[in-house]
């Protein structure tokens, strides 16, 4: 059974795709800013690449934790304060990380990281609501454009600033983004008559949904398309930084790598246009073909020198297709009643 849109969005076809971009677009700067600095505050901090991976992989336990348990927060407080939580980690992990202290950028690491799955996790539940299925890759298409923007401008932003003394300037730009996002939300979802209210259904245990989800065939194959999709952004916003700077460049030009990685975002329309001409499982095994081949000729170079950036720059145009398109199999495969929570008019 289907759920009837709200009266304004039916009004505005255009503004779901632009308001749910927009809001895309604004997060992403607002983790972007600092993306590039936090892998070498955490190098500086604990002193080995093998202890950042540390850190990392401890901070990613809280996200698991976090991403697991969204279902039940949600239970206890509504979705608009779900995702305002997610906002707030953005302020308080840029305040930790900017302490310089071994704690604070662990628990900063894990608190970026929760938010940023935390806000994954929310607009794709509102893509889901509110946009139909032959409209996804649309959606995807143009949500790209606009963290194309954030993300192009933000590290290289971030980057500079720390390259010439402006040590703070990253972590409060990062702080009064992230307020502001907040406000934008709330002015969206703010209003007499709520659209999002509290589901009824019962909420699975992640002990139970994690066998669940991956008992059914298309979410496996959806599953395996995202985690390698995210398997090289975590490689590249990680150690692509420290690369930079074992290759021998300065510290701008590790946001400068990210940022042009980021840029290559702008091809959406055209990934959007190939895969409605030639299907999207087409394009997606391409990027996915992409991503390896960029990543075996960066082994291939060993130690860290200028050309490996090529095969940085190479791997993220397949990840890109992978960013445009890998969303698209879980949201077409989920079954409406496997929702975190659903979505209801007045």
């Amino acid at each position: 059974m289907f759920h009837r849109r709200p009266l304004v969005l039916n009004q505005l076809q255009g503004a779901n795709f632009t308001t749910l971009g927009l809001m895309s677009g604004i997060e992403g700067f607002a983790r972007g800013v600092i993306v590039g600095l936090v892998p070498l505050i955490a190098l500086e901090v604990f002193g080995t690449k093998a202890k950042v991976s540390v850190a990392y992989f401890l901070a990613s336990m809280l996200v698991v934790l976090v991403t697991l348990n969204l279902a039940r927060i949600e239970r206890l407080i509504h979705r608009r304060w779900v995702i305002t939580m997610g906002f707030s980690f953005l302020m308080v992990g840029a305040v930790l990380l900017w302490s310089h202290t071994k704690s604070g950028v662990a628990i900063g690491i894990g608190l970026r990281a929760s938010a940023a799955s935390i806000f994954s996790v929310c607009l794709a539940l509102y893509i889901m609501d509110y946009i139909r299925k032959q409209e996804f890759r649309i959606m995807e298409s143009r949500r790209m454009i606009f963290q194309a923007v954030a993300w192009i401008t933000a590290p290289s932003i971030g980057a500079w600033l720390w390259d010439h003394g402006h040590m703070s300037a990253p972590f409060i730009i990062t702080v009064i983004a992230s307020a502001v996002l907040i406000a934008y939300f709330w002015t969206l979802r703010l209003g007499s008559n709520p659209v999002i209210v509290k589901s009824e259904s019962k909420i699975i245990s992640p002990l139970k949904a994690v066998p669940h989800f991956f008992s059914q065939k298309r979410l496996r194959i959806a599953y395996t398309i995202c985690i390698s999709r995210s398997a090289y952004w975590v490689a590249v916003f990680i150690y692509g930084p420290i690369y930079v700077i074992e290759a021998g460049f300065p510290i701008w030009m590790s946001g400068g790598l990210l940022s042009a990685v980021s840029g290559l975002l702008f091809i959406s329309p055209i990934v959007s246009r190939f895969a409605g001409q030639y299907g999207s499982r087409a394009l997606i095994l391409t990027g996915l073909g992409i991503s390896a081949a960029a990543m075996i000729g960066l082994a291939l170079v060993g130690a860290p020198k200028p050309i490996g950036l090529v095969f940085w720059i190479l791997g993220a145009v397949g990840a890109t297709i992978l960013d445009v398109l890998g969303n698209i199999p879980f949201m077409r495969s989920v079954r409406s009643e496997e929702h975190t929570s659903e979505l209801q008019s007045p």
